[in-house]
């Protein structure tokens, strides 16, 4: 029986869950150079890991009592489909942790070379205002029917 060796990934942040500003939990976070790590239990672990250009974006909330304890929120939006969502809640540093955060996603999109292009909602004027739904290089909303 062969050995397959693995090299660990080189973390550049990790944190856990925190209560009261300490770590007491079994709620563990980590981020490499391309992905997210999430990883929770204490005999049965189940682990979750996020592309970093799969992340679209990235939200922080810092509450009264959170502020008081030193922690926040990182909240990430991402386009996996197992988590499309996650929540780091009650982390230290949340800010500079989504400005790390924010520095290795662009990293990564332009390593993957991953572009995302966002719906608009196609009113004449608004954001989506120059859709083109017939082709004909005129934005729809100039037309007449």
């Amino acid at each position: 029986m062969s050995k397959i060796k693995v090299d660990k990934p080189v973390y550049l942040w990790k944190d856990r869950k925190r209560i009261l500003g300490i770590p007491m939990t079994f709620i563990r976070y980590r981020m490499s150079e391309d992905r997210l790590f999430f990883e929770t239990g204490f005999f049965n672990l189940r682990g979750e890991e996020i592309q970093l250009y799969r992340i679209r974006d990235i939200g922080v909330t810092i509450s009264f009592w959170q502020r008081f304890t030193g922690v926040g929120t990182v909240t990430i939006t991402s386009t996996d489909s197992s988590a499309p969502m996650l929540s780091m809640k009650d982390i230290k540093h949340p800010r500079q942790v989504k400005e790390l955060l924010h520095a290795q996603v662009e990293k990564a999109k332009l390593a993957y070379r991953v572009r995302y292009t966002e719906l608009m909602d196609g009113t004449p004027g608004g954001p989506g205002g120059n859709i083109d739904m017939d082709g004909d290089g005129i934005p729809d909303f100039l037309q007449e029917n």
